[in-house]
């Protein structure tokens, strides 16, 4: 964990070791937010903490870069909790152990928190130093963005004098993205009635598991499997040819992330085991075959366990594993304005039922609003069907792009000047807190950009070492070379 500070730009990597190991998932930033503000008062620099937990920054311009415009550096605290299932770890008490890997850094069996940590640190780094060349400075630190942006939720008018915006939180060096996703989460739960199990039946505890997952908007185009559509598509076939019944179910935990895991106990008459267990493996055949290339680890497997005391109640069973099998999933539409962008996509992040209770929570997003409320209609009409409560909420705009923005110009040229290429012009498939800000603070001039960083929500998660000192360099060269106030 140590080789960590020898990395450069050693003032970024060391500020990222010291965020690793501050426990910060996502709604438990509150270290997070005190280590912030000790880091204010160490570097006397005026530090507020809003009303909902934001921190929030300000740092004089060095002398001489007085008349530039004031710049806002805009990053989140928390970060995704997700780990392999057979790595134990408590993020809410352990530190991230971080392991460099060739050209990369990652974590041991966890997410690594780059997802926004490097972004944390170079503003961090920025703050601290005595020697790079600025103007008046502002840095948004805020809380939750993972789960619900409710920190960026709860920003008031009037906390920031700043003039431009520069989020930290893209994942692709060499990329400025000046346009996101909007999202909304679509609810659905019902209650349902148990009885007593069947005689004459096995039970199984059937899993889809070690699957990649990842990110909901960045990865969803990405062909992997969702492990909640893949157990629902099986108990589908399961329940026409075998009469199964079904005790219990569960998939996924986080809705910003595509379910690696999932699980159902089901019931199967003891004369039909042999062929059950057969129809099971022919699933793991046919699994594995289907997503060969994006799932070579992929496992689909059911093991014999003792028969639970009760079941979903017959109709009930039937009507939800339908809902769940037909619900939108993936891709929807890929952009018409932005070649190779997703536009519109689902991701069915969890799926509960146990104890008389069925649970399933999506995340829609769209970078087209219209667009993003259709498809989460057309969900909430699903499990309207079977009569489940729904509900639509935490929905955010998205970030509508602006390829005339000054910052663009500026920063494409910047980047052009000092690596001999011109920077690609992108919107991302994800919520940046950006479209949030804008409805706050409507004329900032806004632009996002930060190091490659790959597989963010899964314990796959790692960062490129070369991209975060170009993102480094590049952030310190456009800081020299901010335009004066109008």
């Amino acid at each position: 964990m140590s080789d960590i500070h020898n990395l450069e730009p050693k003032q970024l990597w060391n500020y990222f070791h010291e965020i690793t190991q501050i426990q910060r998932p996502s709604k438990h930033e509150q270290k997070m937010v005190e280590y912030m503000k000790e880091f204010g008062k160490k570097h006397n620099l005026e530090t507020i903490v809003d009303n909902v937990g934001n921190v929030i920054m300000g740092k004089p311009a060095t002398k001489g870069m007085e008349n530039r415009k004031v710049v806002i550096f805009q990053t989140h605290l928390d970060m995704v909790p997700q780990k392999n299932s057979d790595k134990k770890h408590d993020f809410e008490k352990d530190p991230i152990e971080t392991i460099i890997d060739g050209e990369w850094v990652k974590a041991n069996g966890t997410t690594l928190g780059a997802d926004n940590g490097i972004g944390v640190a170079a503003t961090m780094a920025v703050l601290a130093s005595k020697e790079i060349a600025h103007g008046p400075m502002e840095a948004l630190f805020t809380i939750d963005e993972e789960t619900g942006m409710t920190g960026v939720f709860g920003l008031k008018k009037g906390l920031l004098k700043g003039e431009i915006l520069m989020n930290l939180d893209s994942e692709d060096e060499g990329e400025l993205y000046v346009g996101c996703a909007g999202g909304i989460d679509v609810g659905a739960v019902k209650t349902y009635a148990e009885e007593a199990s069947p005689k004459g039946m096995a039970a199984y505890k059937v899993s889809a598991k070690v699957l990649k997952g990842g990110h909901s908007g960045v990865d969803i185009a990405m062909g992997r499997a969702n492990s909640n559509k893949l157990m629902f598509r099986f108990l589908m076939q399961a329940e026409s040819d075998f009469g199964i019944r079904m005790s219990e179910a569960s998939g996924g935990d986080l809705r910003n992330a595509i379910p690696r895991e999932s699980y159902s106990i089901i019931l199967v008459p003891e004369i039909k085991t042999a062929e059950f267990e057969g129809f099971v493996k022919g699933y793991d055949k046919m699994y594995k075959a289907e997503f060969a290339e994006t799932e070579p680890d992929l496992l689909f497997k059911c093991e014999k366990i003792a028969v639970p005391a009760k079941v979903m109640n017959q109709s009930d069973q039937y009507r939800i594993i339908r809902a769940v099998f037909v619900c939108p999933n993936g891709v929807i539409r890929m952009s018409q304005a932005m070649k190779g962008l997703v536009e519109t996509s689902n991701n069915l992040a969890i799926v509960k039922c146990k104890e008389g209770k069925f649970e399933a929570y999506n995340l829609t997003r769209s970078s087209v609003d219209s667009a993003k409320e259709a498809i989460a209609w057309k969900i909430a009409a699903v499990f309207q069907l079977i009569n489940a409560e729904v509900a639509l909420e935490g929905g955010y705009p998205g970030w509508k792009p602006n390829i005339h923005s000054p910052i663009l110009k500026t920063m494409s040229k910047i980047y052009e000047d000092m690596f001999g290429k011109i920077p690609e012009i992108k919107a991302i498939h994800a919520g940046l807190e950006c479209g949030l800000i804008a409805g706050v603070y409507p004329n900032l001039d806004m632009i996002s950009f930060g190091p490659t960083i790959r597989f963010p929500h899964s314990p796959d998660e790692k960062v490129n070492i070369a991209s975060v000192g170009k993102f480094w360099d590049f952030l310190v060269g456009t800081l020299k070379n901010i335009p004066v106030k109008n």
